[in-house]
């Protein structure tokens, strides 16, 4: 049986990690994918758990060395998605959950085609989006602004994807994710 992949995209400050972890409750058997990112770590995560957190020289490297599916530069650092860990779990029929931006939905979707489902969610609008990313209190200014304008590009290709949900409540934009995704897992 050939595994699936389950791409979750949304532009940062959706409240995508908050449905992501209540989906991987509620769903155990979906494999989590750690990404890499030079991006600092930051107080509630855990190096190997949340992210593979390497160097921008280490990453680089890998770059060189083809070990990614997809890599980008986003907010002036890397992620990236490892060549070697989908490979394996589709070869042994897992299903795989990945938090992608843009660019990585689009490389997956480019690989793996119909193998690979991207599921959009969408904030109620983009003043809403710069307010929580203001209230995370996690970013300068100059990374709040990026994320916004980035935002904006992203959003402009909301339908181009398997499914869109909006993030106006977190409960039925829950209710709309766990669906989709049951859908998928059938």
């Amino acid at each position: 049986m050939s595994g699936k992949i389950i791409v979750i995209c949304a532009p940062s400050g959706t409240g995508k990690s908050t449905l992501i972890n209540r989906l991987k409750a509620d769903h155990p058997s979906l494999e989590w994918s750690v990404s890499c990112t030079t991006r600092p770590i930051r107080a509630n995560e855990v190096n190997g758990k949340d992210y593979h957190f390497i160097s921008k020289e280490e990453f680089e490297k890998q770059i060189i060395e083809n070990q990614f599916i997809e890599w980008a530069k986003v907010h002036s650092n890397y992620y990236g998605t490892s060549n070697v860990f989908v490979s394996k779990g589709l070869a042994e029929g897992r299903v795989m959950l990945f938090d992608l931006d843009v660019q990585g939905a689009d490389s997956m979707k480019k690989i793996y085609g119909a193998k690979a489902v991207v599921i959009f969610i969408e904030p109620p609008s983009v003043e809403e989006l710069e307010k929580r990313l203001r209230l995370r209190g996690t970013d300068s200014e100059q990374v709040i602004l990026e994320r916004v304008a980035n935002a904006r590009r992203e959003l402009a290709r909301k339908h181009d994807y398997d499914f869109l949900i909006l993030n106006d409540d977190v409960e039925k934009a829950y209710h709309a994710l766990k669906a989709a995704v049951e859908r998928i897992l059938k």
